[in-house]
C-alpha cells in the first residue's frame, strides 16, 4: 500500500534515522521538508543525511538549491508536488521528514499562488532593509497595505519584508493572496503525522554533540568556501545555523569557541520556536518520543489502512 508519512520534530530529535527506518521497511522514499538542507553547499553545517544514508533509499529535494538562490515555501511546494507525483507512480510510500513548519504548513493546507518577486524588486528591498532597518519597510507597507501591516511588529524583518515584495511586485496584499490559495497536496486525514519530542535536557544534548561532530567532519571549510563566494548576507544560506557566526570567525571578528557556543546557542533557542510553532500551526501532529515514534507511526499507518482498506 503507497502511503504518505510526515516526520516533524526539532533539530537534532532523530527524525532522518527515523524517516531511514520507515523507508527500508516500507520500500518508501524520503522527501526533504527542511528549508535549509535544500542547498548544495550546506552539506555538513545542516547536517544532511550522508552519502551512505542516500544510497541505501532514494532521498529527494536534498542539496538541489544553489546558495545565491532565495528558494521559497512556493517553490518548494512545486518541487515536493512533483516528488511525491512520482513516488506515487511507482506506487511506493512517501517519507516528509524535517524541521520547517511552513513547509508542512502548505503541503498540507495550500499556498498563495504569489507570482515570483522579481529579482530588482527583492534587492531594493533588502538593500533598504539593510540601510534602515525592518521599522521604515513596517512604515513603507503600513502606507500601502494598512491592514497588513498592523498584524505584523515593526520589527520583524521576514515577514515586513515578504510582505513589501509582494504588494510592490503585484498591487496586492498578501492577505488578498491567500484567499486565492491553491489546494493542499497531501491531505492530513490520510497521512500518518508526528512530532517527535525528546526529553529537553537531552535534545539540548544532542544539539552540542552534534555541532561538535559536524566541526570534526569539516564544516568550517564548508563554510569558508560559501563565504568565497561573497554572497548576499540577507539570502536564505547565509543565515543557516552556525554560518554566520563561523562567517564572523573567518572575519576574525571571534574565536571559533565562540562562534561554536553562538552557533550552538542559536539552535537551542530556534528548537524552543519550532514546537511553539507545530503546537499551535498544525496540533493533529501526534507528539511522540523518539523511542516510541517508529511504533507509533506504524500503529497510524494500520489505523488508516482499517478505515480505508482499498
Amino acid at each position: 500500500m503507497s502511503t504518505t508519512i510526515l516526520i516533524a520534530g526539532p533539530t537534532a530529535s532523530g527524525k532522518s534515522a527515523l524517516a531511514l527506518k520507515l523507508a527500508e521497511k516500507r520500500g518508501g522514499e524520503i522527501v526533504n521538508a527542511d528549508s535549509m538542507q535544500v542547498y548544495r553547499d550546506l552539506r555538513i553545517i545542516t547536517a544532511r543525511p550522508t552519502l551512505e544514508e542516500e544510497r541505501r533509499v532514494p532521498h529527494r529535494l536534498y542539496g538541489h538549491v544553489d546558495a545565491a538562490e532565495n528558494y521559497s515555501v512556493g517553490r518548494w511546494c512545486r518541487d515536493a508536488a512533483e516528488a511525491l507525483a512520482a513516488i506515487g507512480k511507482a506506487s511506493r510510500s512517501a517519507i516528509i521528514v524535517g524541521g520547517s513548519g511552513l513547509y508542512f504548513n502548505a503541503l498540507t493546507r495550500g499556498i498563495a499562488a504569489v507570482p515570483p518577486i522579481p529579482p530588482e524588486t527583492r534587492k531594493a528591498v533588502r538593500d533598504k532593509l539593510a540601510r534602515y532597518g525592518a521599522p521604515a519597510l513596517h512604515a513603507e507597507l503600513a502606507a500601502l497595505d494598512p491592514a497588513g501591516a498592523a498584524r505584523l511588529m515593526p520589527g520583524d524583518r521576514s515577514r515586513v519584508t515578504r510582505a513589501l515584495e509582494v504588494v510592490l511586485t503585484t498591487g496586492r496584499s498578501l492577505a488578498e493572496w491567500h484567499e486565492d490559495n491553491k489546494p493542499p497536496i497531501v491531505d492530513l486525514a490520510r497521512a500518518a503525522k508526528i512530532f517527535l519530542v525528546p526529553p529537553r535536557e537531552e535534545l539540548m544534548a544532542r544539539i552540542d554533540t552534534r555541532f561538535d561532530a559536524m566541526m570534526q567532519a569539516g564544516a568550517l571549510d564548508e563554510v569558508r568556501a560559501l563565504a568565497a563566494r561573497k554572497l548576499d548576507p540577507n539570502l536564505p544560506a547565509m543565515k543557516a545555523h552556525g554560518v554566520p557566526w563561523l562567517i564572523r570567525h573567518l572575519n576574525g571578528e571571534i574565536t571559533l569557541e565562540q562562534a561554536i557556543e553562538g552557533g550552538k546557542r542559536d539552535t537551542r533557542l530556534y528548537t524552543k520556536r519550532q514546537a511553539t510553532w507545530f503546537r499551535n500551526q498544525l496540533p493533529q501532529f501526534a507528539w511522540v518520543a523518539p523511542a516510541e515514534a517508529f511504533a507509533a507511526v506504524e500503529e497510524q499507518l494500520r489505523e488508516l489502512e482499517r478505515d480505508d482498506p482499498g
